[in-house]
């Protein structure tokens, strides 16, 4: 299992749902705390608003779920599947993700600062605009995914694989190049600064003749 940041121990659970069977539910709105889903079926489900704080999903499908507003805060996934999931403005702060797949998942905006991702194969995946600062991104496979206008600052990538990734618009003063894989990646003028200077040299307008 992969660790959390700082060796941090994962929240204990108090109470179990296992195998239950929630395919294509709305659960709106619903609020659940330090419960541990074990092999729960959340595929097709609808949620807008639903609050999950500290809880344990393991071996949980969330395939082609929509997800709107919706927490899951310092929540811990293992072996998950994410097939086409959608979420949109949401926040994931502290969470961790261990063993997950995220195959053609989108997140549009929302708060994952602080989440752990570490060893996550993002190739297939969609971020845009959101926030993940300080997150754990240490062996993130990212080649070809889509991370535009990210925040991603003070986040940690050793050994990330971003190469023929579409960075535009991201932070990425956290990036090191020199143990960052950023072949072919698509970055911006901007972008490209901050990783020039990452390096340690100087960009300055030609000298005049």
């Amino acid at each position: 299992m992969a660790d959390r940041a700082h060796g941090a121990e994962p929240p204990p659970t108090e109470s179990e749902i296992r195998q239950a069977d929630w395919y294509g539910e709305d659960i709106s709105g619903q609020e659940h705390t330090r419960v541990a889903f074990i092999g729960v079926d959340l595929t097709e489900i609808t949620d807008d608003g639903a609050v999950f704080t500290e809880c344990t999903f393991r071996d949980c499908r969330f395939n082609l779920s929509e997800h709107t507003d919706a927490a899951f805060l310092n929540c811990t996934f293992t072996g998950c599947s994410f097939f086409d999931a959608t979420f949109t403005d949401c926040k994931f702060v502290g969470s961790m993700f261990d063993r997950c797949t995220f195959d053609l998942m989108t997140v549009e905006r929302g708060d994952w600062s602080f989440v752990g991702l570490p060893g996550a194969d993002l190739t297939r995946a969609t971020l845009t605009g959101a926030r993940l600062r300080e997150a754990d991104l240490t062996g993130l496979r990212g080649s070809g995914a889509t991370l535009r206008g990210l925040d991603l600052s003070a986040s940690w990538f050793h050994d990330a694989d971003l190469s023929g990734a579409d960075l535009r618009g991201s932070d990425l003063s956290a990036v090191d190049p020199r143990n960052v894989e950023l072949t072919g990646a698509q970055i911006d003028v901007t972008q490209a600064v901050v990783l020039v200077t990452t390096l340690g040299l100087r960009v300055r307008p030609d000298a005049p003749e």
